[in-house]
């Protein structure tokens, strides 16, 4: 028995780790597919693309589901279907805050971003209302065993970084959006692939907010990222929007009906609610 205990237990392990890998991958794919959309799909001419060629890699996926992920975007209608949507707003506190989104429903997504909003004492702005809180710059980290701090600092600054710093497991720098891929080129040529880059908004002031109010933004954080599958393909297979249902929705419209055991009107379950008792 205690034989057959430790082997369900790795097995556990293992299914776990299987699907948090899982999960990572298709982020990572979802990223590289947009980027590769909205820019050139020559990584060498789009920082965004390289950024996340980068992660994929450092990750140990294989260069060709990287290969593929570029391909569908740039040769099949399916690149049609996805388009990133950035949103603005603010926070309790008034906490500014910047929403970058991807979906295939422009309409459905703006509705669940300003419901969120409001469901925890926020409002959605208008355009441009907080990016002037907020810049692009370009983050890179690697990892300690790379090199002294020294000589990493030494290098970096040769190449007019805006900032270099250590943390206890990695040296991070910044640098500016128009340097960035050329920075990025240099360090790769040096140090070999970061573990991990990334065109961030970098605010440019700062509130403080209260322990409490900031453990309680950190766990809806974990919730969603542990619980939900925010991809266009992760929101329609939870929801079940696959399944036509034409004849039941011709009268009395589609929102606002209660779910059914024949799964009709799925997206009015609210099976989810007790994950955000806070």
């Amino acid at each position: 028995m205690a034989g057959h205990s430790k082997f369900k237990n790795i097995m556990h392990r293992k299914g776990a780790q299987d699907k948090k890998r899982a999960k990572l991958f298709s982020r990572l794919i979802r990223e590289i597919s947009v980027s590769a959309k909205l820019g050139s799909p020559d990584p060498d001419s789009n920082p965004r693309l390289r950024s996340a060629i980068n992660n994929a890699l450092s990750s140990n996926m294989t260069k060709e589901s990287i290969d593929k992920a570029i391909k569908k975007q740039t040769s099949t209608d399916d690149k049609d279907l996805i388009e990133e949507i950035i949103y603005e707003g603010f926070g309790p506190n008034g906490v500014a805050i910047i929403v970058e989104t991807m979906t295939d429903n422009k309409n459905r997504s703006a509705a669940e971003v300003r419901s969120t909003f409001s469901k925890y004492n926020g409002n959605l702005g208008v355009s441009g209302c907080v990016k002037h809180n907020f810049k692009k710059v370009g983050i890179i980290s690697y990892k300690k065993s790379i090199s002294t701090f020294e000589d990493f600092f030494d290098y970096c600054a040769s190449l007019d970084v805006d900032d270099v710093a250590e943390n206890e497991n990695d040296f991070v720098l910044e640098t500016n959006l128009d340097s960035y891929n050329t920075i990025l080129q240099k360090l790769e040529d040096k140090f070999s692939i970061p573990k991990f880059s990334e065109i961030e908004w970098k605010p440019l002031n700062f509130i403080d907010i209260s322990d409490e109010d900031s453990a309680k933004v950190e766990k809806v954080k974990n919730i969603i990222d542990q619980n939900f599958d925010l991809s266009p393909r992760g929101i329609r297979e939870m929801l079940k929007l696959n399944n036509p249902i034409y004849e039941v929705t011709s009268s009395y419209g589609h929102f606002g009906r209660k779910p059914t055991n024949k799964g009709e009107f799925s997206w009015e379950k609210t099976d989810k609610i007790d994950l955000f008792k806070l």
